[in-house]
């Protein structure tokens, strides 16, 4: 029986991965669901015992170094271990760093809180539980954090963060068992760049990207599961993203450019 942890796990892909987990196993699946909504993780949870998934859900705020460790210490022992951590938390953000006025850039840091250090916190309080069980650790970075892309200049550097993060991490861990998994979703028909940051570091309530042809929520959580499970170094989400990141190496003024054309007119 596998013990499996995921946080951002109220919504979009982290709830959908609970899902497809609780769904998927042939032997009961031990979820512990971490995010800030109760009520939301709470529908999520139920959602999961109906399909035979046992599930602990604690509210944290990943922000909070100290929220991070109570989270692993309740998960450890309510189940007695752990075999993965899923950091799936994240906040979007979309405004051109022209546009953020000094006293506003306070919210830059909030946003490293949660989506690099958020990772960091948990990932560490976890490590020796996963170690202790040969587990995995997978993190969802983006393909924001491979080719930088404009008016995500805070997005980017959280996520470029955790893939420098998690790849000397993964070298660390060369011999012990326990596996590193990075993901980069690319465009995912959620809801997280709506409640993202704008300039102001305020909910934007629109998306500075263009969704056409965006990845649905089923496909991307069931490519991470799959990486997951295989226990892939990387799972880079679409050609376009694959041949970006091939691009860059050689023609980086190109990828630029095709950056750039992602970004809606208006922005």
């Amino acid at each position: 029986m596998q013990t499996i942890l995921i946080t951002g796990a109220s919504d979009g892909i982290g709830a959908e991965i609970a899902r497809q987990l609780a769904h998927s196993n042939k032997q009961q699946v031990q979820l512990i669901l971490a995010a800030r909504q109760l009520e939301r993780l709470q529908a999520v949870a139920t959602s999961c015992k109906s399909l035979g998934a046992q599930v602990l859900v604690v509210p944290t705020d990943v922000s909070d170094p100290e929220a991070c460790r109570q989270l692993i210490a309740q998960a450890v022992a309510h189940f007695g271990g752990l075999d993965v951590l899923i950091n799936n938390a994240g906040i979007s953000a979309h405004a051109l760093f022209s546009e953020v006025a000094a006293q506003d850039l306070a919210w830059y840091e909030n946003l490293m809180r949660v989506n690099l250090w958020g990772s960091v916190w948990c990932t560490h309080a976890a490590l020796p539980y996963l170690q202790q069980r040969q587990g995995r650790i997978v993190a969802v970075s983006s393909l924001a954090g491979l080719v930088g892309v404009p008016g995500r200049t805070a997005y980017s550097a959280t996520k470029f963060a955790m893939t420098g993060f998690f790849e000397a991490l993964r070298t660390e861990l060369l011999g012990t068992g326990v596996s590193v998994t990075t993901a980069y979703p690319g465009v995912v028909d959620t809801q997280i760049r709506y409640h993202g940051y704008n300039a102001k570091g305020q909910a934007a309530g629109v998306s500075g990207l263009k969704e056409d042809g965006a990845m649905s929520v089923k496909t991307c959580a069931a490519l991470i599961i799959e990486g997951m499970t295989l226990r892939e170094r990387e799972v880079v989400m679409t050609f376009k993203g694959k041949i970006g990141r091939f691009l860059k190496l050689i023609a980086p003024s190109l990828v630029e450019r095709l950056a750039w054309a992602a970004v809606k007119k208006e922005t």
